[in-house]
């Protein structure tokens, strides 16, 4: 006879509570510095004076450094669909959908959501040659952007989605680079490639 477990308690439910708020408000902080210096640059101490989370609470939330990278990316996630994504998806699929999706992209940059500028595009090149879990995280955020891309080109009657979703990102990694490496607060990278991107999609 197996002994019944235990209802939670009101404790329980308040350390619960409090290791989430820990580990979203830790997360999120990572992932604002991954855009500007790199996830590598990520650390415990540093992320202890910038949330005000003593080190030992974020090692007991996350138990290492390197779930704390693979959690900023996860944070950037969800960022990213909230911020981007989200507020288009009732668009009608294809061409309406990519347009205006693009458009989205662009107010999420000059919102300066992230510090360092677009988050997928800060990291793919940092882990692109590397594996274990973070590059693994990384790999598969940009994987599911390219994804995207391309679901709504086949339905825009792209001949080669895969391709055109190539050239989309391209261009929105190009002018993100060009802008964050300039400080160029006019946006003209970002503008550029947007209208170089847009032209891919099938009128």
């Amino acid at each position: 006879m197996t002994t019944p477990t235990p209802a939670p308690t009101a404790a329980t439910d308040g350390r619960r509570a409090r290791g989430d708020a820990t580990r979203r408000r830790v997360a999120r902080e990572a992932s604002m510095i991954a855009t500007v210096s790199g996830l590598d640059s990520i650390t415990v101490g540093g992320l202890s004076e910038r949330t005000g989370v003593s080190k030992s609470g974020i090692l007991t939330v996350f138990g290492s450094r390197e779930a704390i990278q693979v959690a900023a990316v996860a944070e950037a996630r969800r960022i990213y669909r909230e911020v981007v994504i989200a507020p288009v998806w009732d668009q009608e699929p294809g061409a309406p959908r990519l347009r205006a999706l693009l458009e989205s992209w662009v107010d999420y940059l000059r919102a300066g959501v992230f510090p360092g500028g677009c988050f997928i595009a800060a990291t793919a090149v940092e882990y692109g040659h590397r594996t274990g879990p973070v590059a693994e995280a990384v790999r598969r955020l940009k994987r599911e952007w390219l994804d995207l891309l391309e679901a709504d080109l086949v339905t825009a009657g792209s001949a080669s989605p895969e391709d055109d979703a190539f050239r989309i990102d391209a261009y929105l990694t190009a002018g993100n680079t060009q802008d964050q490496l300039a400080g160029d607060e006019t946006w003209a990278g970002t503008d550029r490639a947007v209208r170089l991107a847009l032209a891919v999609i099938p009128d």
